[in-house]
């Protein structure tokens, strides 16, 4: 039986249950407004169910398999068998824990539920299909909105998601069965990570990317032990080469690629066009908005050529009781960025004076080794009219990075050489994404360089060696020369 359309106010309305999304209800409950959370999919949104938690599940899997198969240095000897699915199972696992946990935070902060896809009818009101046969549709019209609907994987021509042997990210996480070949095409941080998971499981990875460097978004000497790293698990990189299709082959597919440019065709093994042997086609080349499909033009919302929401710090759009918050506000597309528009996308709805400091996102790639930022490099702070005072420490000088056997990389910190502020830092190593966080306090409270030294760090830890680069960022380092 068709339910006909039901009208429903509310003083906020949010669309999607991602990290942005749930995060913002919760904290809209918390002030005590009028919430309703409206979600097509699984609470949690892509980051949750298919993005960062499933695949943070499988690189802990891969690096533990790894570590067992590789520890004759440590008079381990060992031949771990991998079962896929076991190992699937158990990731499904964890992700259908935090899924009922978000459900059950939103519920006990009076957040309303509601299942269906909404899209927006005029600038107060949106109309809610109801997911399933019958279901009908309602519409709720709001006082605020906060738009928060993620973003898809971006497709390349010639390698339709729907086709079995092509993969987004989202899919290869699902397999239950290990590929003895796989191309992924895209060395970002997503394919960077995938990559590195189906090599130490023990597939034959080949990664094809159309810049000229893995990581092309990081540093050279960040993204440079990642890419060695990946070349002693057997990774085949090949830059300067864009996919252009695929077919079937007796024993698997066949991905075929063209040279980028013309130099990039001289160097190249097979000249102009290569081919590649596999069983599967990963595609990793990136995200893109889910923005098209919300009908926003009816709201007076703005996009800009991307089909990003363009936003201010307070995470309004050009309609200023409509927000936007995480994937679809643009980059950085990191979840824990999405999170904090989404609180301060609450609070200033409820009037509270929330705003968010951008240079103060972190960032994480879970390689191996991880990759952490936050705030600016050397060369972003003299962009910006800083004279930077640098300092670093390597992790092979870090007595607990050599206990754990990893210790490949370093720390760096940038700071005002006049001031001692805290401008930004990276680390290529061990828990990288972890160290990143006293860093990310650092700038974001306005630290000084000799604020972090004068903190007495645990001995032995890695964290040890963020006090030691500002140490060497101020000419005292104890540990390593200094500059």
């Amino acid at each position: 039986m068709v339910v006909g359309d039901i009208a429903t106010g509310t003083d906020v309305l949010v669309i999607g249950a991602g990290p942005g999304g749930y995060v913002a209800a919760i904290r809209a409950g918390q002030l005590d407004l009028d919430v309703t959370l409206v979600e097509k999919d699984a609470y949690g949104g892509t980051c949750l169910n298919h993005g960062c938690i499933p695949s943070k599940a499988m690189i802990t899997a891969a690096d533990v398999a790894h570590d067992a198969g590789n520890a004759e240095e440590m008079g381990i000897h060992a031949d771990p068998a991998v079962d896929l699915s076991a190992m699937v199972d158990w990731k499904d696992g964890v992700v259908d824990q935090l899924t009922g946990g978000v459900e059950k935070l939103n519920k006990a902060n009076g957040v309303n539920l509601v299942e269906g896809r909404a899209e927006f009818a005029d600038e107060n009101s949106v109309r809610v299909a109801h997911s399933g046969d019958g279901q009908g549709s309602e519409t709720i019209e709001f006082e605020h909105a906060i738009v928060a609907t993620g973003s898809r994987p971006v497709e390349v021509p010639g390698f339709s998601f729907d086709d079995e042997p092509v993969l987004d990210s989202r899919q290869a996480l699902a397999l239950d069965e290990l590929p003895e070949r796989m191309v992924v095409v895209g060395a970002g941080y997503i394919g960077m990570e995938l990559s590195t998971v189906f090599a130490k499981l023990g597939t034959d990875v080949t990664v094809v990317e159309m810049l000229d460097s893995a990581l092309p978004g990081y540093e050279s000497d960040l993204a440079r032990p990642v890419k060695e790293r990946a070349e002693e698990l057997g990774i085949d990189f090949h830059f300067g080469q864009t996919a252009t299709g695929w077919e079937e082959t007796g024993d698997g597919i066949r991905v075929s690629t063209e040279a980028v440019e013309e130099e990039a065709a001289a160097e190249a093994d097979g000249g102009a066009t290569m081919e590649f042997d596999a069983d599967k086609a990963l595609v990793a080349v990136g995200r893109q908005p889910v923005t098209d499909t919300l009908g926003l033009d009816a709201a007076g919302v703005e996009t800009n050529d991307d089909g990003f929401i363009e936003t201010d710090d307070r995470a309004r759009t050009n309609e200023d009781h409509i927000h936007a918050v995480g994937d679809v506000a643009g980059e950085p597309m990191l979840a824990h960025k999405g999170s904090k528009e989404g609180e301060v996308a609450a609070e200033v709805i409820a009037g509270e004076p929330a705003a968010l400091d951008y240079q103060a996102v972190p960032a994480a790639v879970f390689t191996d080794p991880e990759i952490a930022t936050v705030g600016y490099t050397e060369a972003e702070a003299e962009e910006k009219g800083f004279t930077p005072a640098v300092g670093e420490f390597p992790f092979r000088a870090s007595g607990r990075a050599l206990t754990t056997g990893d210790s490949e990389g370093f720390v760096r910190v940038v700071a005002d050489e006049e001031s001692g502020f805290l401008l930004g830092a990276q680390v290529v190593g061990p828990e990288a994404s972890e160290l990143i966080a006293e860093f990310g306090l650092a700038v974001e409270m306005g630290a000084t360089l000799e604020d972090v030294a004068a903190a007495i760090h645990t001995h032995p830890t890695l964290a040890e060696a963020v006090k030691e680069a500002c140490e060497n960022a101020l000419g005292h380092a104890i540990h390593t020369l200094n500059r």
